[in-house]
Order: C-alpha cells, then structure tokens, then sequence
C-alpha cells in the first residue's frame, strides 16, 4: 500500500539528510509504528507518505514514495486526499467548523462530493467512532479524546485507504488514548485501512502494532520488521522491552500481557527483596491555597473550593482526565488568573498582586508550548535577556541550559531546536530567577525516552536543591519515574493526594507498565528492578 523506494530527504540549507536510504513497503491493513528520538526523521517520514515532504516543506525527496500506486512526486496532498488522510499532533489546529457534523463532511464538501453520499458518510463515521451523541457539539466543547476522534473522522469520511497520524495520543490522558487508539485497531481489522503513525510514548501504542519502523537519525537506514525483532534492537523503546532485556526474556515482549506471562521466576526473585523506598515527604510549605475557586466568564466553576499545598525539596504530579482543570490550576497558581474566591499564597505574598519581575521569583510555569515564552532570534540572546531580567550575573542562564541540555549553539534559532531542547531553554530561563515553585504543565509532551530521563534528572537535582515541584501531566511512566506525590484532579476537585507509589498501583489507570507486569508486588520501573537484582542493567 505504501512503498518507500530507495527515499532520501535532505532540506534546504541542511549538512546531512533528513532520511535516509528507506527502502521498504507498508502492507495493506497494517498498522505500523513509526519509533526514534527526536529529530530521527519520523515527521520527514510521515510527511513524505502523505505528499507534504516536499510539496509543502521544500527540499530535495530523492528516490520514490508510492501509495496505492501514485507517486506523491507526481500527486500533491490535496490530490491525494481521497487515498491519504492526515491528522497531526494537535486537531484543533486543523479544524475549519465550528461544530462535530459540520468537521466531519468538510473534506467531501472539498473534493466536490454528492450530498447523499456525504450525508451516508458522516453518518457512518458518527456510529464507527462513537460520536453520534456529538454531532451537534460545537467542537470546543468537546475533550482532547473526542476532538481527536473527529479528526480521525474528518480523514476517514473521504473513504482514505491509508492514515497518516503524528503523535496522536500525546495531549491525551490515558483513557482518552485507549478510546483513539481502539478505534484506530478497528479500522485497521475490520475495515482494512493502512495507518502509519508516529508515538513517542510507546507504552501506549505498540501492543497495536503490525509492524515497526525504527528510525536511528540522519545518515542511517531504517530498521523494519516486526514489533519484538525491531524494538529488541533500537534504544528507544517501551519499558516492557527494557524490562524482558533485563530479565533476558525471549522473545521480548512488547506488551504487558506478553510480559506477565515470561515473568513469573522474575516476580517470585523480586518477592524475597526489600520494597523501595518510600517517597520524600519534603520540608516546609512554599505554596498554599485556601478554599480556591476559579472560573471563566460567563462559564461554570472550573476549580472548586480546593486546598492544597506544596513543600519544598517534593516533586508532585498533577494528573486527570482532559479538561478536569489541571492547566486551569497552574495558571491560577502562578498568578496569572485570579480566583473568583479564595487565596493562593508564597510564603506571606499572593502571587496574583505582584508584577511579573517579582512574580518569577516565587512562581515559575513552564507551559504546554515553551515555544510561547521565546520570542527573540537566537538562543544566546534569550540567554542573555533571561540573565538580564532576572538580574543574575552574565552566563548564567546560559550554565543552566547546558546543565540540562549541552552543546546547543549560541547562533541557533529557537524555533530551530528539537522539543527537548526547545523545553531545556525556556527551563533556563525560567530557573534563572530562582523560583521558590516551579510549575510545568505536560512537559514531556514531545519528548523521546532519552529528553524524559534527562527531564527527570533535571528536576530531581531541582528538589535536591529545596525547589517544590508540581507537573501536570498524562505520562504515567514519568510521574512513576520522578513524583514523590500524586494529585488527581477530578470535576474541579482534588479527589486523590497520596505517595506516589500508594496512588499508581491502586489504580489500573495510573499504574506504569513495570507495576503491572510485576503485581502484585510495589515495583514501578525498570531502573528499581535493576537495582535490585544482582544482574547488570
């Protein structure tokens, strides 16, 4: 359905290719996974599949791409919207309605389709999603899972035989992400569609996988093949992977029901040794609400009577379902939003009455796009501005970024930089001012495995240093690597506060890929299992 012959992308201005020497074919009604750190190439790849590389992006596709038998050199993406659907990372960004029934018949009203064949179409797509009882809803009511649902269906209702998907459960909580990708499973087996997607939290995703395509960077070919021979060689790779190497399982599994079957010697090893150890507690309060209630004009309350505190030296995850009101939080706790009733304070301050200099240095957020935060032309001067604003001595903005992330060049743009290192920049800047809190709201979106272990170092080198942490976030296998303390956020209200450990392995939602594997014993990632074992890691 999608063969790649001999395809190498190389951008304008570029020193090395984007991709390199690709050279395989995508079966029909397969769903294959696309894997590799950052910058591998894997949106190149994807992009190339649906004619946007070169069409919209420039540069040089040399080789070919042909999908059901059409060169995308010969077919631009709007020719080939009847074979190709594509939906990327954030479908708000792609919607052109107002409302789901509206969305869902643009792309036929696009390629000039009879009414009675639209009306037929959106009607099957509203029942073959689940988003009838949605039809009518205006699109920015809907959750993160629905809106993505939708774009799913505005693709699917042109009949496309192939899906092109980048990162499509990465602003999704788990539940929302089981519901996407079971829907994706059932076009793939029941109606034979091809979808080719990209993930960077394969924990998620690989147990619906055919096939994998495993991305190691510019200058070097692909691997392809099935789930367990590829991942079993690639560095990027779900911990159920990491964890079967460990325990030198073969065949390596690539999902937790796989595992838990090779794992009953491992579990009965580990039930001899000592349980981790507990989490921080950490030290004073830096940040406590009262009674905090928060909404939007003319809307319901979006927070309701909360309490809560943070200590320093404690990293906390926020976590909850989309639209329970985590990022609503954050805002309110940084000072940017002020309560319809209650009171947010650092130390004896609200941070809400200062000016923003001031504010930095009790409260720092991070937000979901760092991108929002850099608008200057290079990295160097941002580094720079940072050092000045924050009236630090010179440089020093420029020390943290290369405490989290080293090597990136004054020169560079900042538009240029890869997430992690995008992330890595406005964390410098922000740290600069010596934040008694630090907010961050799904900062691991984006990021490969490799960027989160740095993130996770990172932040607690942070709490070392007496800084109180709190992170809104879907990944659960990162809060099972770096939180001491969980919060989950419900309706508004904060239902769940509890060790880390306590709160994940009480919840099938929440619980990591290691808990489950190893259950009923307290274990949540593969680098405690190492320390454990008297094995190498």
């Amino acid at each position: 359905m999608i063969r790649f012959d001999h395809v190498s992308v190389r951008y304008a201005d570029a020193a090395a290719d984007a991709l390199s020497g690709v050279d395989l074919t995508v079966p029909d009604g397969e769903l294959c996974l696309v894997v590799g750190r950052t910058g591998s190439g894997k949106s190149t790849l994807l992009g190339a599949a649906s004619g946007h590389v070169p069409h919209f992006t420039g540069g040089r596709l040399s080789g070919r791409v042909l999908v059901d038998g059409r060169d995308t050199r010969e077919f631009r993406p709007r020719e080939l919207a009847d074979v190709v659907g594509v939906v990327g990372q954030s479908p708000v960004d792609g919607f052109v309605t107002d409302s789901v029934e509206d969305e869902l018949a643009f792309t036929m009203e696009s390629l000039g389709m009879q009414r009675p064949v639209m009306r037929r179409r959106v009607e099957e797509t509203l029942d073959l999603l689940g988003l009838a009882e949605l039809r009518d809803r205006p699109l920015a009511q809907l959750s993160a899972g629905q809106q993505q649902r939708v774009a799913i269906g505005s693709a699917l209702t042109a009949h496309p035989r192939v899906l092109v998907l980048d990162e499509p459960t990465s602003a999704l909580d788990p539940g929302a992400a089981e519901d996407v990708l079971a829907a994706l499973h059932r076009l793939v087996h029941d109606l034979g569609i091809t979808v080719l997607l990209s993930e960077h939290r394969l924990e998620r995703v690989v147990q619906y996988a055919d096939s994998v395509i495993s991305l190691a960077g510019p200058g070097q070919p692909p691997r392809y093949g099935v789930p367990g021979d590829v991942l079993g060689a690639s560095e990027v790779a779900p911990p159920v992977v990491h964890l079967g190497r460990l325990a030198g399982w073969s065949p390596l599994p690539v999902s937790v029901r796989d595992a838990r079957r090779q794992a009953v010697d491992l579990r009965s090893r580990l039930s001899t040794l000592a349980a981790p150890a507990t989490s921080r507690a950490g030290g004073s309060v830096v940040l406590r609400t009262s009674g905090l209630t928060v909404r939007y004009r003319g809307g319901p309350p979006v927070l309701h009577d909360l309490d809560l505190t943070l200590a320093a030296g404690q990293v906390s995850a926020l976590m909850g379902r989309n639209g329970a009101g985590k990022s609503t939080l954050l805002w309110t706790l940084q000072g940017a939003l002020k309560p319809l009733r209650g009171t947010v304070h650092v130390g004896t301050e609200e941070p809400s009455a200062l000016d923003p200099a001031d504010r930095r240095t009790r409260v720092a957020l991070v937000p979901q796009d760092p991108t929002d935060l850099l608008y200057l032309d290079t990295v160097g001067t941002e580094c720079r501005q940072s050092d000045t604003e924050s009236q630090r001595p010179a440089r020093e903005t420029r020390a943290l970024l290369d405490r989290f992330t080293p090597g990136v060049d004054d020169d560079t743009d900042p538009r240029d930089l890869s997430e992690g290192q995008r992330l890595s920049l406005v964390l410098a800047i922000q740290l600069a001012a010596r934040p008694r809190v630090l907010l961050l709201d799904e900062p691991t979106r984006g990021l490969d495995y490799l960027a989160k272990d740095r993130l996770a170092a990172a932040l607690t080198q942070l709490s070392r240093d007496g800084t109180a942490v709190l992170l809104a976030t879907h990944d659960v296998e990162f809060v099972a690597t770096v939180a001491d303390r969980v919060l989950v956020l419900a309706g508004g209200e904060m239902i769940t506060d509890g060790a880390t450990r306590d709160v994940v392995l009480s919840s099938p939602t929440y619980a990591p890929q290691v808990a489950k594997v190893l259950a009923p014993d307290a274990w949540l990632t593969v680098a405690e299992v190492a320390r454990a074992l008297p094995v190498p890691a």
